[in-house]
């Protein structure tokens, strides 16, 4: 199914197009669901505060289906990514036949990890775009200053996350390098290059974990800066109702939640890139 194809994302999404298609369309299901839990809530709160119990049931037949959605789609996707990951282990022993098992084993387990982004990372980006659209709207509903700082903080995000493309780069490089290394280096059986082996992992690791701890950290400051913004706006300049400003607050913190996904999907993509060539190369 993937003989003498390019082992890229793209590729899998074209050959497993359908399969994966109906994944996202539960994840929009999914998510489209959530992101108006923070609204129902805040009509409920103006509901019960009046002695108004219907907006309250609706909030509750969503959580419902919200609820339903989410175990159908986690159940077929343990069985389509399952597919995926077969067909591109074999794909990878075939192709790398003749290199030493340390590094095919390493490609082998590289290889997984495109698997394993179309599964974990990719609808968390896809519900990340949907979160962030449509809580940005929501929030220009209640006031156009909302929705300004938003769009000003993802732009921020977007420029730090450009700094730290090259470091991550080139650390994961190096950890994939040293990978390789691992069935090699333990068939010689002694203690001190298992030892140096470890050792460099353990080197590259910390230097991905500090680089992207530094970038999480300017990423979060410019998120507090958002939900204090916003909720200082919004109880100081809108005559708003209690539900009102519950929904603005839940919906600054549903667009930085959803904002996390994206140097979260770029750190993963910049990670990708560097295996897919190497899974090119040969």
């Amino acid at each position: 199914m993937l003989t003498d194809r390019k082992l890229t994302i793209g590729t899998l999404l074209n050959v497993f197009r359908w399969r994966v298609g109906f994944t996202w369309l539960l994840i929009l299901a999914e998510t489209a669901f959530t992101v108006l839990i923070p609204l129902f809530i805040g009509f409920s709160i103006d509901g019960l505060l009046k002695g108004d119990f219907l907006p309250f049931s609706h909030l509750g037949a969503l959580m419902i289906i919200l609820t339903l959605i989410g175990v159908t789609r986690r159940i077929y996707d343990t069985r389509v990514y399952g597919t995926i990951r077969v067909e591109l282990g074999k794909a990878l022993a075939a192709r790398f036949a003749d290199l030493p098992i340390s590094s095919l084993n390493a490609r082998i387990g590289m290889g997984r990890e495109l698997a394993d982004f179309l599964e974990e990372v990719l609808p968390s980006a896809i519900a990340g775009v949907v979160q962030l659209v449509v809580s940005a709207i929501l929030l220009f509903y209640f006031s156009p200053a909302l929705a300004v700082s938003a769009c000003g903080v993802l732009i921020g995000m977007i420029s730090v996350y450009a700094l730290f493309h090259s470091p991550f780069w080139r650390w994961n490089c190096a950890l994939n390098e040293q990978m390789e290394l691992q069935v090699s280096t333990l068939e010689q059986r002694r203690n001190r290059p298992v030892l140096v082996h470890l050792k460099k992992l353990r080197r590259f690791e910390v230097k991905l974990s500090d680089t992207e701890a530094i970038l999480y950290g300017v990423i979060f400051i410019l998120l507090i800066g958002l939900i204090l913004f916003n909720l200082w706006f919004s109880t100081q300049n809108l005559n708003t109702t209690p539900g009102t400003i519950f929904s603005i607050v839940s919906y600054s913190w549903e667009l930085a939640e959803a904002a996390l996904a994206l140097p979260v999907t770029l750190q993963s993509l910049s990670r990708l890139s560097e295996i897919t060539t190497r899974l090119q190369n040969g």
